[in-house]
């Protein structure tokens, strides 16, 4: 076990996905790691000294993982703020666990957004895209795959039962 507060290679990843966040990356992390399967909240580094966001004490970094991909969240203050330009795509198996997770972000803080994307109350974007919404949009009937993005297009939350549907006309 490494030490708290010591960084040694097998730590950090050698790619590693660093989100910014205003003082809150280690209630982000935990909230991913209840929410999401197979995350996890990791070490948690505290600031040596004062910075400009900061004091010396507090959570600077925190290193978790969100559905397997390691991430660092940095307590870097106001300065950026998360867009639609990063977001995590989660596949998701049945409508039940789409529901599950489309709710729990948008159920704590978060807001929904068009065509399966939503964002959490950290401003970060979650794209919640069931496999069957994937295989309907690569149907090699291209009717049906057209139909299926179609009907996605009016969405929010993605309607497995829906696309389905359009899918088969």
């Amino acid at each position: 076990m490494v030490p708290p507060n010591t960084v040694s290679r097998n730590t950090i990843s050698r790619n590693t996905i660093c989100l910014w966040y205003d003082g809150t990356a280690l209630e982000a992390a935990t909230f991913y790691a209840e929410t999401f399967p197979d995350s996890a909240v990791g070490e948690i580094f505290r600031a040596p000294a004062d910075y400009p966001s900061g004091q010396q004490g507090d959570v600077l970094t925190v290193l978790f993982t969100v559905a397997g991909l390691p991430c660092l969240g940095l307590n870097g203050g106001p300065a950026f703020q998360h867009s639609e330009a990063f977001s995590f795509q989660i596949a998701t198996d049945d409508q039940a666990e789409t529901d599950r997770l489309w709710n729990a972000i948008v159920g704590n803080g978060g807001e929904e957004s068009a065509c399966g994307w939503c964002k959490d109350k950290w401003g970060l974007s979650w794209q919640i895209t069931p496999r069957a919404l994937t295989a309907a949009i690569a149907d090699p009937d291209r009717a049906a795959a057209r139909r299926a993005f179609e009907a996605m297009m009016q969405m929010t939350r993605i309607d497995i039962a829906a696309i389905e549907a359009a899918r088969r006309g």
